[in-house]
């Protein structure tokens, strides 16, 4: 499976996006997928993850109420709603798949990044 994420750029605080991660090789309703984001000098975090349905969500606590992650397996697209951005959101956001029996939250169960697409966010 090879991902592309876009959608990322430049936003003031408090401003919003809408990052897409677009699949191709395999359908991604063969995997769980998560977003996950890593700034400067810092590891990759996960951010939200999505069950194979999308009937399930699991998000990290600082992005909670925030942030939406939602699939259209029709598509091939995995899609992440950044709403309320925060200086501290700036980073760098990849999208992976997991083919774990059940969603989680660490970087070692996702594979097949991509590039990632890169949010700037100005205070």
């Amino acid at each position: 499976v090879q991902l592309q994420a876009s959608g990322g750029g430049l936003v003031q605080a408090g401003g919003s996006l809408r990052l897409s991660c677009v699949a191709s090789g395999r359908p991604i309703n063969n995997y769980i997928m998560g977003w996950f984001r890593q700034a400067p000098g810092k590891e990759r975090e996960f951010v939200a993850g999505i069950s194979r349905s999308g009937g399930s969500t699991y998000y990290a606590a600082a992005v909670k109420d925030r942030f939406t992650i939602s699939r259209d397996n029709a598509k091939n697209t995995v899609y992440l709603q950044l709403n309320s951005l925060k200086p501290e959101d700036m980073a760098r956001y990849y999208c992976g798949t997991s083919s774990d029996s059940v969603l989680r939250v660490i970087t070692t169960s996702y594979t097949n990044w991509g590039q990632g697409t890169l949010v700037t966010v100005s205070s």
